[in-house]
């Protein structure tokens, strides 16, 4: 295993460090007493453009990387842009990981996502369900990338002895989430949902789909957690589940949301609208069999979320 607790002067490269997850590792990272992050913006560094990148590499030789960066998600997006997140996603693994690979770096940690798995296999979903049938249409560009993420770390250690790892996360919430109702997440479409119409007065929200698809849902700063956690006592060739090994129903979810809002209006579902996969539950088993459990429950994790976007949200 590696020594990366210990080393607290170590060259740290977060990708992605403005987005959710990457602002959630930064966070850890400084808390923990870690004093040479480096957080390039996506003016500052392109992943998309290999020149811009094997150059940073080759100029900050970073010891660490956590490769964290892509471009995300819901379903409509996904939907109306499959081109460009199969391109753009598989643009920042291809030369983030290869350039990774020139220059030195000590360990990678890429990070997928549980839409990576087939969307009927077995619930929990364990790692080795891998490409054991087929993806979700409306996100299989996404996972597309993903999986040749994954593949290229896995590749990378076989040919060349490179310590990088694949985790793959549920679905995440939390601080500095994207709240945009055409391109987020469900958990951060519906804080929206629900917020704008109790400020506005409305009588019901509008939930797309049944309400009947369950999902699993992580607090990122738990992400976060386990990132670290993983770069010291995590290293093999397979891919790895981080979860909160709990699931609930949309519609669970939009009553947990409409209570933390304070919501009391009706909430009315569309059915004309996708549900996507029916059930995505995590076997988190492997993580947790070497030391790692997630601490925050949803109604906490929401509540937390709820205030940030209170506070920063003007109308």
């Amino acid at each position: 295993m590696s020594n990366f607790f210990a080393d607290k002067d170590a060259k740290i490269f977060v990708a992605g460090a403005k987005g959710m997850v990457g602002s959630a590792v930064v966070r850890k990272l400084q808390t923990l007493g870690y004093n040479n992050v480096l957080q390039p913006n996506s003016r500052e560094l392109n992943l998309i453009d290999q020149q811009q990148t094997n150059r940073y590499f080759e100029q900050q030789r970073p010891d660490y990387v956590f490769l964290v960066a892509g471009k995300v998600g819901g379903i409509h997006a996904n939907s109306a842009y499959p081109a460009d997140f199969i391109f753009e996603n598989l643009m920042i693994a291809l030369n983030s990981i290869h350039a990774a690979y020139k220059h030195g770096v000590k360990k990678l940690l890429f990070l997928g996502s549980s839409c990576i798995y087939p969307k009927l296999c077995p619930q929990p979903i364990k790692e080795e369900y891998l490409l054991s049938g087929y993806l979700e249409p409306t996100n299989e560009a996404y996972a597309v990338a993903k999986i040749a993420g994954v593949k290229l770390c896995q590749y990378y250690r076989q040919q060349y002895g490179c310590d990088f790892i694949s985790a793959m996360p549920t679905n995440l919430y939390g601080p500095n989430d994207n709240y945009d109702l055409d391109n987020s997440h469900v958990l951060p479409a519906l804080i929206r949902k629900f917020h704008d119409a109790k400020v506005s007065g409305a009588e019901e929200v509008v939930v797309w789909g049944t309400g009947e698809p369950r999902r699993e849902f992580l607090y990122v700063d738990d992400l976060a957690d386990a990132c670290l956690f993983m770069m010291e006592n995590y290293s093999a060739n397979g891919i790895i589940n981080v979860g909160s090994g709990v699931e609930c129903s949309i519609k669970e979810l939009a009553q947990i949301i409409g209570a933390v809002v304070g919501f009391s209006g009706r909430v009315i579902y569309d059915c004309s609208k996708s549900d996507g996969t029916p059930r995505k539950l995590l076997d988190v088993s492997k993580i947790n069999k070497i030391g790692w459990n997630a601490r925050t429950e949803l109604v906490e994790g929401i509540g937390r979320t709820y205030k940030e976007f209170a506070d920063l949200v003007k109308y």
